[in-house]
């Protein structure tokens, strides 16, 4: 879940809507509570006959999670990619939930150490060069094998990547991220 500039992906986002018609009611909307929610998994199919779901993971481990999407599904037991939850009772209800995104409060996820970051954290913020000019925005946090990869949207609508090493964003924070000028595509 924390990535220190180290080619392991920890924290990412996926968008993808999920079934509605065999979907638990209870599971598939909560009441929002204001807070930002950090998705750590997205379910892909049902597994077995029981009601487990198979994962896939944007996360190290899920097992210090108890309840996902504001209390919407308590985890009863998870072992690698396969998952069961209280509210799912049978393959029907889990096969219903393909592509609901399990999230968490920003606030349940661990403290991280200097220089760690979570991708959630980054997405949103304003990017900056090291000379002061705006670049625009980060809207990804990408991971091809190699390290994180930001990808900033200018005010134009065109984008750029650049790799989250020291030398191309040498600082970043709560409220900013800055780039090298010379990693700032032009």
């Amino acid at each position: 879940m924390t990535t220190n500039r180290s080619p392991a992906t920890k924290e990412s986002l996926r968008v993808s809507p999920p079934k509605a018609q065999t979907t638990p009611q209870q599971a598939t909307k909560a009441p929002p509570t204001g807070e930002p929610q950090v998705v750590l998994a997205v379910i892909t199919g049902a597994h077995g006959i029981g009601g487990e779901v198979k994962l896939k993971l944007f996360a190290d481990d899920l097992a210090s999670y108890t309840s996902f999407n504001n209390g919407a599904l308590t985890l009863k037991s998870v072992r690698g990619t396969i998952a069961r939850f209280a509210e799912v009772k049978d393959r029907t209800a889990a096969e219903g939930l393909r592509g609901l995104e399990l999230s968490v409060p920003r606030a349940a996820l661990p403290p991280l150490e200097e220089g760690e970051y979570y991708h959630a954290d980054l997405i949103g913020l304003p990017a900056v060069s090291d000379a002061g000019e705006t670049l625009g925005l980060v809207v990804s946090v990408e991971n091809f094998g190699a390290g994180d990869v930001i990808e900033v949207e200018r005010p134009t609508g065109k984008r750029f990547m650049v790799p989250m090493t020291p030398q191309a964003v040498p600082e970043w924070d709560d409220k900013r991220l800055v780039i090298a000028a010379a990693f700032a595509d032009a």
